[in-house]
């Protein structure tokens, strides 16, 4: 039932030669790629907003200039990035180039730093997403749905979890419909809403402060460097086409950086656009109604294309965490591969995805949304400082890569590959500076944490391999004596063929193990011995205070201590149950002797089942 369920929801398996087939367009990749980035439109201009309402009406304008500088670095930043998908068309991103180029600590924090913005992206997008719904449903007179945030937004993760497990082309062929509506929506609401400012003599309307604190703060430096730093979360996900460049239909870094230009183009266009248009309809942040709700009610009204633009928000914004389903297990194969992670996040599943990865980040995202109420306002001062601290890595790699290769026209990449890293670095001083206070110390911390994680498993790991290896290795001595203890909880037909192997093993050297729980069983089975015991000795182990897994391992300890040249096998008589539910109407103790065995040196375990028929 198990597998049928599971072919139900995720899919018939794939062949490991269909895997060239699973790679995408130019058109889907950069629905599945740009995703986060694009959505991050919906919250960027609102999140730069929160902070300069704090310096009352005065500040807002001051959200255009901003903009304009964010989407200046934008622009750096993705055409550094251009650089790296052409010098790495391997992908791996930010901690490929660190590693290779910077040495493995900076590229286990540029790992780090991105797996948790993958996880925070998530969290954050899908949030947002719930804060679209519930704002559309807000209109209407459904206030009562924002008390159901936490509930929506773990469904929609569950949901795009379940998706990503079927693969990447399906899922992206699924989730570029949305993704194309959200951008026609918005681009046409911009060009209405341009056109109706332009009409109307580009005159600002009066912000709306009533359900916000109007100058609580001066307005000063610090206070900008805030609002720039919360709109830099415009930038992120742009890093996500060169960490998938392995992904895109032949040729690889071809497709990829004409994505690349494509998403740079279209999101800087979108975030400029509604910045503008929050200046002059006066939107402002609100806790109920997002700014492009309120934007929209006045450029379309609450008609049809109301609904249409606040349903393709709400789905970019859920969707978007479909970016980092689409690089954390990647990146986190990546890390396996290199064995700082579990081996398990190299495998890939039945659809020829990364299914250990997709998993492990679906189940940290539905924690972070449980801890933070679903709130992405609560999440952001935690977001973008990891993006940035692999940008910054990346960038300074690939000075030292060109530094380095010295090939033609090296000089000019790596002119723009520096000015990538010194502003992304500014940035991130910046972003440190005036969130730290807000949560980003939390970033900062876990960072070396994981690091450090990191390099345990992969200390691990070489330990492991060290003692496995064949090098050195002198004559192994043959088996000289086996030793057997099967282990019995009665008499039934399940034992008698775990006896008869056991003698096969060690006919002059088998010893049956009965644990006396009560009595009256153990006389009975002392009586059931004489014939059905096939000549094993058969030893009773008093238990006093009833344990059962105790006396069978200070027994085991003796029997392996009497002998130095033995093998000693623990042979288990087990009975399997036709249906899968039938297991829980059964103790299960096999398991919990199965565990205890596990650690001890020198001991074998078989298990001999004997299956039951319908």
């Amino acid at each position: 039932m198990m597998a049928e369920l599971k072919r139900l929801v995720v899919g018939m398996p794939l062949e490991t030669a269909a895997q060239h087939h699973q790679r995408l367009s130019k058109r889907i990749a950069l629905a599945v790629f740009s995703s986060d980035a694009l959505s991050s439109v919906a919250y960027a201009s609102e999140a730069i907003l929160f902070v300069l309402v704090l310096a009352g009406p005065a500040a807002l304008p001051l959200v255009i200039p901003i903009s304009v500088a964010i989407v200046v670095l934008l622009l750096i930043v993705g055409f550094s990035y251009r650089q790296t998908i052409h010098a790495y068309p391997n992908g791996g991103g930010a901690y490929i180039v660190a590693h290779e180029n910077l040495g493995e600590v900076p590229g286990l924090i540029a790992a780090a730093s991105l797996l948790i913005d993958y996880v925070l992206t998530v969290a954050v997008s899908v949030s947002s997403g719930v804060f679209a719904i519930t704002s559309l449903a807000a209109t209407w007179g459904y206030q009562s749905l924002g008390d159901y945030r936490v509930e929506i937004a773990l469904g929609c993760i569950a949901l795009i979890t379940i998706i990503n497990l079927r693969g990447v082309k399906e899922s992206g062929a699924i989730f570029s419909v949305p993704t194309y509506i959200f951008i026609f929506s918005m681009v046409g609401m911009i060009l209405f809403g341009l056109v109706q400012t332009a009409l109307g003599g580009w005159v600002a309307a009066a912000p709306k402060l009533e359900h916000t604190v109007a100058a609580a703060e001066p307005l000063g430096l610090f206070l900008i460097l805030r609002a720039f730093a919360a709109g830099c979360t415009a930038l992120t996900g742009v890093e996500a086409i060169s960490n998938g460049v392995p992904a895109f239909q032949k040729p690889e870094s071809h497709n990829a950086a004409t994505t690349l230009l494509w998403m740079i183009a279209t999101l800087g266009t979108m975030f400029l656009g509604i910045s503008v248009l929050a200046h002059f309809y006066g939107a402002t942040p609100r806790e109920d109604v997002s700014v492009i709700s309120q934007m929209a009610s006045q450029i379309v009204g609450t008609g049809p294309l109301f609904f249409v633009i606040q349903v393709a928000t709400a789905l970019i914004l859920v969707l978007a965490a479909n970016t980092s389903y689409a690089d954390f297990p990647r990146l986190a194969s990546l890390l396996s591969r290199d064995r700082f992670l579990p081996r398990q996040f190299a495998s890939r599943g039945d659809r020829l995805v990364f299914s250990n990865g997709i998993l492990a980040l679906g189940a940290f995202a539905a924690l972070l949304v449980i801890a933070f109420n679903a709130r992405e306002q609560a999440m952001l001062p935690l977001y973008a400082i990891g993006v940035f601290i692999s940008f910054t890595l990346s960038q300074f790699g690939m000075v030292l890569h060109w530094l380095r290769i010295r090939e033609a026209g090296w000089r000019t990449s790596a002119v723009v590959n520096a000015v990538g890293a010194v502003l992304t670095a500014v940035v991130l001083v910046v972003i440190v500076v005036t969130k730290f206070s807000q949560g980003a110390w939390a970033v900062l911390l876990l960072t070396p944490v994981l690091v450090l994680l990191f390099r345990s498993i992969h200390t691990h790991y070489k330990d492991v391999a060290r003692q496995l290896s064949l090098e050195k290795l002198g004559r192994v001595d043959a088996v000289r004596r086996h030793t057997a203890v099967v282990l019995v909880s009665g008499v039934h037909r399940g034992v008698i063929p775990a006896l008869e192997f056991a003698k096969s093993l060690a006919p002059d050297n088998t010893t049956a193990l009965f644990v006396d729980l009560d009595a009256e069983q153990t006389h009975k089975l002392k009586t059931k011995w004489e014939q059905w015991g096939s000549g094993v000795p058969l030893k009773i182990l008093e238990s006093p205070y009833r344990s059962l897994v105790g006396p069978i391992m200070r027994y085991i300890d003796e029997a392996d201590a009497e002998y130095d040249d033995d093998v000693l096998s623990v042979i288990l008589p087990e009975f399997i149950p036709s249906k899968w539910w039938q297991h829980l109407l059964h103790n299960q103790t096999a398991l919990a002797i199965k565990a205890a065995l596990l650690f001890r040196k020198n001991v074998v375990v078989i298990s001999v089942p004997y299956h039951l028929e319908r």
